[in-house]
């Protein structure tokens, strides 16, 4: 029997065992997949262990770490210094299918990645959402609060090293929380909050003032636990079309079997895997 495993640290609750196990059983096979914590201190001792698997998915705070483990860098896994993905093998080839499953969703949604674009917070996989969007031709606004502006403006270097003429630049968030004023009343065709704001348990909070939302035609939350987050619904209220994120994290672990196995899948199988998983949470 095959082995694969997600590594991370801490691990607590995860869902890619169901999601793994389920998109492996579409393809007629067994294996087993385990989760595997892994505190940082301990990953480099833990290589030849890891080889032992014929594949493996990477969460925080590994996604950085692990590049020292890989052979081979995919353009992806280059592009954005993280790697959430190992095919082993003659070499162990490291990706990044965050991204695959970030863009598969945005296309989902019906929202371009090439338009207005509002992103909140930065940190994490929100580097590599706003790399990908400005690299699209968004006008990318990263709003951040005054603490983490530098994380934003080294992001926004980053992008400039890769795309000078990229339209790219940061709004602060105001005590009071994401307002108009901090926008200069811009409007925007899409908001990406890739910040944890309204995660279980703190559902009762969003990323923004609701006002933010009447200038918005799509909400995408990178959160999938509720499946259903207060900025969601409060932007379907005000007429804009708004997901969470499960289907990003359905989306990747699909790349990662392409990748491991390249395997396909109908996208009724899909769809009927991302609403299960969505009922589990």
């Amino acid at each position: 029997m095959r082995k694969f495993c997600l590594i991370g640290h801490p691990l607590g609750h995860s869902l890619s065992p169901q999601i793994h196990e389920r998109l492996f059983a579409l393809s007629g096979e067994k294996v087993e997949y385990t989760l595997e914590d892994i505190a940082p201190e301990d990953l480099k001792g833990k290589f030849g262990f890891l080889s032992e698997f014929d594949g493996f998915n990477i969460t925080i705070p590994h996604k950085i770490g692990i590049i020292d483990y890989c052979d081979e860098l995919t353009d992806g896994a280059k592009r954005y210094g993280a790697v959430n993905c190992v095919k082993n093998g003659d070499k162990k080839i490291g990706t990044n299918t965050d991204c695959i499953g970030f863009t598969k969703s945005i296309d989902m949604l019906g929202a371009s990645l090439s338009s207005m674009v509002l992103q909140i917070g930065c940190g994490g996989v929100g580097r590599m959402i706003a790399i990908e969007t400005a690299l699209q031709g968004g006008d990318l606004t990263i709003a951040a609060l005054k603490t983490d502006l530098p994380l934003a403006e080294k992001v926004i270097s980053e992008i400039k090293e890769l795309a000078p003429s990229a339209k790219v630049k940061t709004a602060v968030i105001s005590d009071s929380g994401l307002c108009n004023a901090d926008l200069g009343n811009e409007s925007f065709d899409l908001l990406i909050n890739a910040c944890p704001v309204g995660m279980f348990p703190k559902v009762d909070r969003m990323p923004c003032l609701p006002e933010v939302l009447d200038k918005v035609k799509f909400v995408f939350d990178v959160i999938y636990n509720p499946n259903d987050t207060l900025l969601t619904k409060t932007a379907r209220e005000k007429g804009a079309k708004a997901m969470t994120g499960m289907a990003m994290l359905v989306l990747q672990a699909v790349a990662a079997h392409e990748i491991w196995d390249g395997a396909s899948y109908n996208k009724e199988d899909i769809d009927k895997l991302i609403s299960d998983m969505e009922a589990l949470v």
